[in-house]
């Protein structure tokens, strides 16, 4: 009776051979891979392990050459809700729809492993790039990508260790808007961060390093949630610093949302912005415009960073000459009345 034929993968690599290396059989390899509920926990992470040491990516019928591209770009994003994301988005599109080429978008909800187990996902779709948000993924993510040989452009921060990226500094910006209101006049200037995701982090390592270079920095003005970020919260927040810290006479709010809701709440309480407490944002999303008094905020290139980072992903899965790998675009100070 012939041998049932071993289904080989992508990158040539079959599950006979996964299973070989994990010390398991073909069949436990495929259902760990396509019904992982049904294999325990510990021997799930051997076989990926093996899996993206031996680089196995599953290989699709709807291929007819193993070598053709997909014409597809994997965008992983950490919200589909986050306004400054869609922007980033629709900068994205706008190039790759131009090019010929379809998004495939990954929402990795600001979880490390979550974007590792979406980037296992989609390779089976065997992207010809991929474009990530953020620089902070785990060991394996980038072992993944260097095993395939698979293109990847970084997006929002700024880094120097070889990887291709497009955006701004975080921490710039932070130290920015901080050493904005020292300049209007404040002291007592508060900091209010929700979801502390790695780009909240580092504006608030800029708002540390300028309050203690001006030797005003106080540890108890922070105020530090990981939970989402939203209005509400803001307004909560916002309520809470001045009732436990009655000298704080200005706040850097970590994006607009909680921002405008710290001045909705001013308004509730009949405290006077700028007068009585300063506002700043992060951003400059469209209300923050519109607010009474309108928004002081930073604001960020979004939809441009996911246009360049776009085009500089075409340009190496091209291979082209990538002349900048790191390319800043710069934010800007939006001095307006609520500071």
């Amino acid at each position: 009776m012939p041998r049932k034929p071993r289904l080989r993968s992508g990158s040539g690599v079959t599950l006979h051979e996964i299973g070989l290396a994990a010390g398991v059989s073909a069949i436990t390899v495929s259902r760990a891979l396509n019904s992982p509920e049904r294999v325990s926990e510990a021997l799930r992470n051997k076989i990926l392990e093996t899996v993206d040491r031996l680089g196995y990516v599953p290989n699709r019928s709807a291929r007819s050459l193993a070598s053709a591209r997909s014409r597809t770009i994997l965008v992983l994003v950490p919200s589909l809700t986050n306004t400054v994301f869609i922007d980033t988005l629709v900068g994205v599109e706008e190039v790759l729809r131009v090019a010929g080429y379809q998004m495939l978008i990954g929402n990795t909800h600001y979880s490390a492993s979550e974007e590792l187990q979406l980037l296992r996902a989609y390779l089976e779709h065997q992207p010809d790039g991929i474009l990530v948000t953020g620089l902070s993924q785990p060991p394996e993510f980038g072992a993944i990508l260097e095993k395939l040989g698979i293109p990847a452009v970084y997006m929002m921060d700024l880094t120097d260790d070889g990887r291709l990226c497009v955006g701004f500094s975080q921490e710039e910006a932070g130290a920015a808007i901080t050493a904005h209101l020292l300049a209007r006049g404040y002291r007592r200037i508060a900091f209010m961060g929700a979801q502390l995701d790695e780009r909240v982090l580092k504006r608030l390592e800029g708002y540390r390093a300028t309050l203690h270079a001006a030797q005003l920095y106080d540890a108890k003005l922070e105020f530090l949630d990981p939970s989402p970020s939203s209005m509400q919260m803001g307004a909560e927040a916002l309520e809470r610093l001045l009732r436990e810290h009655p000298d704080c006479d200005a706040v850097f709010c970590c994006n607009d949302d909680l921002a405008i809701g710290a001045i909705a709440q001013c308004h509730r309480l009949g405290l006077a912005v700028p007068d009585r407490v300063a506002i700043a944002g992060f951003n400059d999303l469209q209300p923050a415009a519109w607010t009474t008094p309108a928004l002081t905020t930073v604001a960020t290139p979004r939809n441009r960073i996911g246009a360049e980072a776009a085009r500089l992903l075409l340009e190496r899965i091209a291979g082209l000459v990538i002349s900048a790998p790191r390319q800043d675009l710069g934010f800007a100070v939006v001095a307006r009345g609520s500071s």
